[in-house]
Order: C-alpha cells, then structure tokens, then sequence
C-alpha cells in the first residue's frame, strides 16, 4: 500500500505533478498532513486534533482505495 511513496515525492520535487498522483495519490493527502503535524508541535491552532484526524483519515481512505483500484485493474 505504500509502494511508490518515495518515487511520487520525488516526482512532486522535479514538478510532474500529474506523475506524481498517478505513482501515489494519497502523496496530496499525506503532505498537508506531515506539514500541519510538524507545525502544530511549534505552534498551537484551535482546532489542531480535528484537522489532523481528518487528514488523516482522508490519507488512509485514499491509500485503501487506490490500493484496491491497482488490485483490480
């Protein structure tokens, strides 16, 4: 499920955008959520535990469809 995260990453740094959803694309979901975690150590935001829950579970979600979706096709 997580094979290809290193690759899109890169691909995102180079800027194939599109090559990086198609490698990975839980890649959108996963850095807004590392970024807010890193920030919300440093600094305190009011809804902090529900944004990261959210993410989170979005990135999980992504992850388990896309992982089904290259299983089938």
């Amino acid at each position: 499920m997580g094979c290809g995260l290193q690759r899109s990453f890169l691909l995102i740094i180079q800027g194939d955008f599109t090559a990086a959803f198609n490698m990975y694309p839980a890649i959108y979901a996963l850095i807004p959520l590392v970024v807010f975690t890193t920030a919300s150590l440093f600094f305190k935001f009011k809804y902090s535990n529900k944004i990261i829950n959210t993410l989170a579970i979005a990135s999980v979600i992504i992850i388990i469809v896309s992982f089904i979706i290259k299983k089938i096709n």
